[in-house]
């Protein structure tokens, strides 16, 4: 692929937590870019899973980023120019469970990250992604932007807004004065095939499906910027371009969302998710359920107007695409994640995407 300039073809990049969701889809654009990868994570949690379903060529690591010798001593041995930070304990409900466990890995595993990132010199830009539930919010439908004051009512999203501290003092503290640029990424729910997980929307739907059982639902009225995986990820790829062309005013918080328009409901996802499995049917959780927030909506006109990145697919197409990857898998065992790859980066080429017309 001869996109964001060829930037990526040829550079040594760690990306940690690869074998999840959204690192898996990162690590597979990123091959396809033609970046040498090693990827550092625990092993999937589910089964099946995407990575594995991938088969990617990539050195792969299983590790822990709360050991932090163990992460010293990778980053001294693979020694990458560019670093991106995914892993994470990324559920709310698990937060709740585990508060101490949840906590350890977000902020001090992140510490860990960036303290074996400060140790090499070879690194000379970082991507950390945390989550667009950094912010305090207040349920007024405001459309958060980068400035909003940081918070987060439930150990995850607070966990979140802590670790986007720790950025921004690594920044300041250090990666400054030695010429690394730092930035974190604040995407949008994403959706999209592979994902397996627990607790999230996506995957309970294909399992309520496949089960012929309703699906319990906690907040049906709960407002999400819902976006595809790729959305996602190419805001992420273009902050890199952006970090590694060494253009400072990249080192700074970022928004990556759809536009305020396509936000919508549990609900209407999953109207939008029964047009393509009729049989899907829901009901409210009866059980108290842990809080979280009803109004969530990013402002991402930053990333728009210095980054020149923009959404590729809308909602309705952002659902089709992720129905349609497991339908292919589950009808004909067919992995749809190259084709449909190459059907976004077309889109984008339509659209006139700069990232996409290099």
């Amino acid at each position: 692929m001869s996109l964001f300039n060829g930037i990526f073809k040829g550079r040594k990049v760690l990306l940690t937590g690869h074998t999840g969701f959204k690192g898996s889809w990162l690590a597979y654009w990123l091959r396809r870019l033609g970046a040498d990868v090693t990827g550092v994570s625990l092993p999937p949690v589910t089964y099946p899973n995407h990575w594995q379903l991938l088969s990617l060529d990539i050195d792969s690591v299983e590790a822990d980023i709360n050991n932090a010798q163990l992460m010293r001593s990778l980053l001294k041995q693979t020694k990458p120019e560019l670093v991106f930070h995914l892993a994470a304990q990324p559920l709310v409900r698990a937060s709740y469970q585990s508060p101490i466990d949840n906590w350890q890995t977000n902020v001090m595993g992140t510490v860990n990250v960036l303290e074996a990132c400060r140790s090499v010199s070879s690194v000379k830009a970082i991507v950390a992604v945390t989550t667009d539930k950094v912010y305090e919010n207040n349920n007024k439908g405001v459309n958060f932007s980068e400035q909003d004051p940081l918070g987060g009512h439930d150990p995850y999203s607070a966990s979140k807004a802590a670790c986007e501290l720790v950025i921004q003092s690594y920044r300041r503290s250090f990666f400054e004065q030695q010429g690394v640029l730092l930035a974190s990424a604040r995407a949008g729910n994403v959706i999209g095939g592979g994902d397996w997980a627990e607790d999230r929307l996506i995957p309970d739907i294909v399992r309520a499906s496949h089960a012929g059982s309703p699906l319990k639902i906690r907040y049906p009225e709960a407002v999400r910027p819902w976006q595809h995986v790729l959305d996602s990820i190419s805001g992420y790829l273009c902050l890199a371009q952006s970090l590694l062309l060494g253009e400072s005013a990249g080192a700074r918080a970022w928004n990556f969302g759809p536009d305020v328009s396509e936000c919508a409901t549990v609900d209407m996802v999953l109207r939008q998710m029964q047009q393509h499995w009729p049989e899907l049917s829901w009901q409210a959780e009866s059980e108290p359920q842990p809080v979280e927030m009803s109004l969530l909506m990013l402002d991402s006109e930053q990333a728009r107007c210095q980054l020149n990145w923009q959404p590729v697919w809308h909602f309705e197409q952002a659902a089709h695409y992720t129905a349609q990857w497991y339908q292919n898998f589950y009808n004909q065992k067919q992995v749809s994640t190259d084709v449909q790859l190459q059907q976004y980066c077309e889109d984008a080429k339509q659209q006139g995407l700069v990232w996409a017309n290099s």
